[in-house]
């Protein structure tokens, strides 16, 4: 029965794809992606993917049209080659934070992303930490969203150890996030009272709600991009008396001027998982990724068998 399942990735992670692949021992399929002269996408399936379970590995990172293109056109060609199904595993959903109409005049395309990802053949999107959860609401088809939390909490057990430690949300957006982390870990909660000024990628750290004080500190959020709040938030916390820092995000963007602000500010680790490739160039000396290949792997060969996947997190 193994033989129905396939495992295509795009050019957006190829090293993810791998590390999936060899989780769960099934060898990537066979397909070329390229683009021609003229920078169209173009593809093609050298495999037999007739009445089979097809798997298309690819977040939907930067460059994120052009990832986001590759993975249409690859599903296109999958419901066009007679694939039994089509299952989107975009570890990363790229537009995530424009997932609502908060301004006269602005698309919501994290609805319009769901509707082209429909449209071009998807039976069921697997992803990790939405941004918004109700953009799980904008698909008409099956919507998996795993948590990076389980791999937070094993590395901060193993690694960091539970004792004297808080867990901060930067913003009252992430609390809820962040209280999951502190009742799972059995830590104290703070959170960073935050107010935007300015372009939406500058903000002003106003205030810590709970005690920090001599405590080792651990943000939680499910972002690192131009990392000016994560790193506003580190600066705050040590200065109300915190041990140390770290920062933990899912998605690691790492948009300009991120890793400059990384390097300067007082923060112990940063640890992300590879969810998005990281070049070489980003690379910090303080910088941990974790892998999400075994979760994947694991909701992939559960979905493929009609095994539970929300059991993965109980």
């Amino acid at each position: 029965m193994k033989d129905n399942l396939v495992l295509l990735c795009g050019n957006a992670h190829p090293e993810l794809g791998k590390r999936i692949s060899e989780r769960i021992g099934v060898p990537l399929g066979q397909i070329e992606v390229f683009k021609f002269a003229d920078d169209e996408t173009f593809c093609k399936i050298n495999d037999n993917i007739r009445k089979r379970d097809v798997f298309v590995i690819q977040p939907t990172c930067r460059p994120v049209n052009d990832t986001l293109m590759e993975l249409l056109i690859i599903m296109d060609a999958c419901k066009r080659a007679s694939a039994r199904s089509i299952t989107a595993a975009v570890p990363y959903y790229g537009y995530s934070r424009t997932d609502k109409k908060d301004q006269p005049r602005v698309p919501i395309t994290a609805k319009l992303v769901a509707d082209l990802v429909t449209t071009a053949g998807a039976n069921r999107l697997i992803t990790i930490d939405l941004h918004a959860e109700a953009i799980q609401g904008f698909f008409d088809i099956p919507v998996d969203q795993l948590y990076g939390m389980p791999i937070f909490i094993k590395y901060i057990k193993e690694e960091i150890g539970t004792d004297n430690l808080v867990i901060v949300s930067p913003d009252a957006g992430g609390v809820a996030r962040a209280r999951a982390h502190a009742k799972r870990l059995g830590a104290d909660l703070a959170i960073i009272d935050k107010r935007r000024i300015g372009n939406q990628d500058q903000s002003e750290v106003l205030n810590v709600i709970g005690e920090v004080q001599g405590k080792v500190c651990v943000l939680v959020d499910d972002i690192i991009d131009t990392a000016g709040s994560i790193t506003k938030a580190s600066m705050v916390l040590m200065e109300q008396g915190a041990k140390e820092v770290r920062a933990m995000a899912t998605h690691p963007v790492l948009s300009p001027p991120a890793i400059e602000r990384l390097e300067k500010s007082p923060l112990t680790e940063v640890v992300v998982t590879d969810t998005i490739p990281i070049p070489k160039e980003q690379r910090l000396k303080n910088l941990t990724v974790l892998t999400v290949s075994e979760l994947l792997g694991e909701t992939i060969k559960r979905i493929f068998y009609g095994e539970s996947v929300s059991s993965l997190f109980i």
